[in-house]
């Protein structure tokens, strides 16, 4: 079982940054694949973007790429997301999400979920 915790939402001008964290709690946080989503109102979550258990691997989401970077720090249970040039469409709650058998883009296959937090873009 494991826990997720975001933090690091707020509201950010257009053009502006902010790094999001996800803590997990356990000790067995290396052995998972993390995942960031959003969802915005009335819209279905979507995959942002995915980082494989090394850190080695990543992917994006083709509306986030070369704005976002995932990266993750083991020795804190930590995966972040830095999210640089922000626009009002990146407006949405953003969950991390971790699975043990799954590096991807698919929703429905990430086991675990954190609480989300909340990212505000103004124009």
């Amino acid at each position: 079982q494991v826990q997720l915790v975001e933090s690091g939402g707020g509201l950010v001008q257009a053009g502006g940054s902010l790094r999001l964290s996800c803590t997990a709690s356990g000790r067995t946080f290396s052995r998972y694949a993390m995942g960031w989503f959003r969802q915005a109102p009335g819209k279905e979550r979507e995959f942002v973007a995915t980082i494989d258990w090394s850190g080695g691997n990543t992917y994006y989401a083709d509306s986030v790429k070369g704005r976002f970077t995932i990266s993750r720090e083991d020795a804190k249970n930590t995966v972040y997301l830095q999210m640089n040039s922000l626009k009002p469409e990146d407006t949405a709650v953003y969950y991390c999400a971790a699975s043990r058998v799954y590096f991807g883009y698919d929703v429905v296959k990430y086991d675990y979920w954190g609480q989300g937090t909340q990212v505000t873009v103004s124009s």
